[in-house]
């Protein structure tokens, strides 16, 4: 069935015969090892299957929305001594991204969210160096953060990398892609210096260091249903944020309003 929300289902007619678009999401997404139990296409299914949910009840809420495909590449130089992490380096992250948001202001669309599920994208500094080189208004979003404020109230413990939410969510969408009997525990080490171990200063983890199987945080406690529930809450949100960000006018005090703006 043809999904008029995701642009990889439309055809040039489609586009041509539509409305225009007002909010194009880009999904970012990776290619690397999640424990001995699931996908290394993980972060791309988890931020993909947002994006499709979420632009479809947006696009039921009267938004225009499209979903682009997929990035299914980040950023994976500190996992690079697992075989078959696929690396783009932050630079290269970035230079992917301008092209295409210079592709949505070509076509006319003003509005782009980065949608982004790989913790290892770091993407707020592409947003400070596009800031005033482009007519495009880019937000960024890291999906698994829209529903921190509820992780506690649905998981064990959520974990870091390939742990119950991930595991959690693949099992809610992607069954037949999950062996969770071959899951380890998802044990982590600590670092020798307790500032960074209290978050005060902080390192590039050498993944293959700090975890025996790529997995950090224990897993085996994710069942469907914990996914289902957080699913449904992310989708809830964001389809109001697209539906907010679509119908709001790009006027001199956007993203602020206008009683708020500094004279």
């Amino acid at each position: 069935m043809k999904r008029p929300w995701q642009l990889g289902d439309l055809s040039y007619h489609d586009i041509k015969s539509g409305p225009p678009i007002e909010v194009a999401v880009l999904p970012l997404g990776a290619t690397e090892p999640h424990n001995l139990h699931m996908p290394y296409a993980t972060d791309t299914l988890q931020v993909d299957t947002i994006a499709d949910l979420a632009c479809r009840r947006a696009r039921e809420r009267g938004a225009r929305v499209v979903a682009l495909p997929a990035l299914p590449y980040g950023t994976e130089t500190n996992q690079m001594r697992f075989p078959w992490a696929m690396n783009l380096n932050p630079t290269t992250v970035a230079a992917v991204i301008t092209d295409l948001i210079a592709s949505l202001a070509t076509h006319g669309v003003r509005k782009c969210l980065l949608l982004n599920g790989h913790g290892g994208n770091d993407l707020k500094w592409v947003l400070r160096q596009l800031h005033g080189s482009t007519t495009v208004q880019i937000f960024l979003c890291n999906w698994y953060k829209i529903a921190s404020d509820q992780h506690k109230a649905i998981f064990e413990d959520a974990g870091d990398h390939a742990g119950e939410l991930e595991t959690s969510m693949i099992l809610a969408h992607y069954p037949e892609l999950v062996s969770l009997e071959r899951a380890d525990p998802g044990s982590m080490a600590a670092s020798r210096f307790e500032a960074v171990n209290r978050g005060w200063v902080e390192i590039t983890r050498p993944w293959h260091l700090l975890t025996t199987n790529s997995g950090a945080g224990d897993p085996r406690p994710g069942t469907a249903k914990k996914g289902q529930t957080l699913t449904e809450i992310v989708v809830e949100r964001l389809a109001g944020f697209l539906v907010d960000l679509s119908g709001s006018p790009l006027d001199d005090a956007f993203p602020f309003r206008g009683e708020d703006s500094l004279s």
